[in-house]
């Protein structure tokens, strides 16, 4: 098993990942129970994976009762927020009760952003099921739903106790979920490590097609640069967190304009604004062309939108640009940019203009 922390004082907490965790994750799990059936969050997709916790749980004598919703970015609303906060607190929640988040980025956010405000915080477990969750929405504590205004505007920052991550799971993941959360792995080679995404580039094609030691060499390597942000910047304030949004800020645009419908995954919107980044980095002179192709490429070569054609998007570079002015890191006016000047050698640039986004996003291919 390796274990890796993320330091933050007194609410250290450790990231475990071993194939076959879940069949074993009362091993885990066991100090965290009070005696109490401890509660469980999935959707309607993970009944297997349900099954194997509960059954881990059972054998170990430890009861458990399970909350099963409508899988998707549906999910992520004031509705279903509200049905599992009513749930929890039915069960006689309380403050010290760990609450159990099974499945992917949608339900970590939500049952995360659940524990965030239920009796003004209660503690949880992530256990990822999808590529996406296990390299980056499971660590951070990050957790929020969507409003009709855009994606993530309603949360809070609330770490987990403790994260699980099984890469046997991943066997079962629909290929194009599995290629979204590649995204993700991808953009931490291209933040600060040039020879990450060399090794992406070498390996992503075999990763996806179900090497488990590639898969479990991604997670691990992408989970311990989060951690290590993290815990030099937990609530984005100096700078550093905000590197792991590259990517995000032309994606959420292109996640809106697509209406959250399924026909635009997170992580492929991810890939798209990642390449678009890169793009307009060269169209302000910061940017080796070469490099910008090369990522492209790379999304290209698995399978992954590398700009608005791909992505099924045809708004105009004014309609995206006002999905942006919703974003939650709007600051006087100004929205900040990652931009990069080559690969693994992303920034922060609080300059931008949208209006010059905008011309640069209507001149991409449609």
């Amino acid at each position: 098993m390796r274990t890796i922390s993320v330091e933050l004082g007194d609410r250290r907490y450790p990231i475990l990942i071993e194939a076959g965790l879940i069949d074993r994750a009362a091993e885990a799990l066991r100090p965290l129970a009070r005696g109490r059936p401890m509660a469980i969050v999935t959707d309607s997709h993970l009944r297997s994976h349900l099954a194997k916790l509960q059954g881990s749980l059972d054998a170990a004598g430890i009861a458990s009762e399970a909350l099963v919703l409508p899988p998707g970015e549906a999910s992520k609303s004031w509705a279903v927020l509200a049905q599992v906060c009513d749930w929890l607190m039915a069960r006689g929640i309380e403050r010290s009760d760990h609450v159990l988040a099974l499945g992917g980025g949608v339900m970590g956010d939500l049952i995360g952003f659940a524990c965030a405000i239920l009796k003004r915080g209660c503690p949880f477990v992530q256990i990822p099921t999808t590529l996406l969750a296990q390299v980056d929405s499971s660590v951070g504590g990050k957790t929020a739903i969507n409003t009709a205004a855009g994606k993530n505007l309603i949360g809070a920052f609330h770490q987990p106790a403790m994260v699980l991550i099984d890469p046997a799971v991943l066997d079962t993941l629909p290929p194009r979920e599995l290629a979204a959360g590649y995204a993700e792995v991808v953009k931490y080679g291209l933040i600060d490590d040039a020879d990450f995404f060399g090794w992406c580039e070498a390996n992503g094609a075999g990763l996806l097609a179900g090497d488990a030691a590639a898969r479990e060499q991604a997670i691990a390597h992408s989970v311990a640069a989060k951690a290590r942000i993290v815990a030099a910047d937990e609530h984005e304030t100096n700078g550093t967190r905000a590197l792991l949004n590259l990517g995000h800020t032309f994606g959420h645009a292109l996640e809106a304009e697509a209406g959250f419908d399924g026909s635009l995954i997170h992580g492929e919107a991810v890939a798209a604004g990642i390449a678009l980044a890169f793009r307009f980095s060269v169209a302000r002179g910061l940017c080796p062309p070469a490099d910008a192709e090369r990522v492209s490429a790379h999304f290209r070569a698995v399978g992954l939108p590398d700009g608005l054609a791909a992505a099924g998007i045809s708004a105009s570079g004014a309609r995206l640009v006002d999905h942006m002015r919703h974003d939650k890191k709007m600051a006087a006016g100004t929205l900040p940019f990652l931009l990069a000047r080559g690969i693994g050698r992303t920034y922060l640039d609080r300059s931008v203009d949208l209006d010059e986004v905008a011309v640069f996003l209507d001149r991409e291919p449609r």
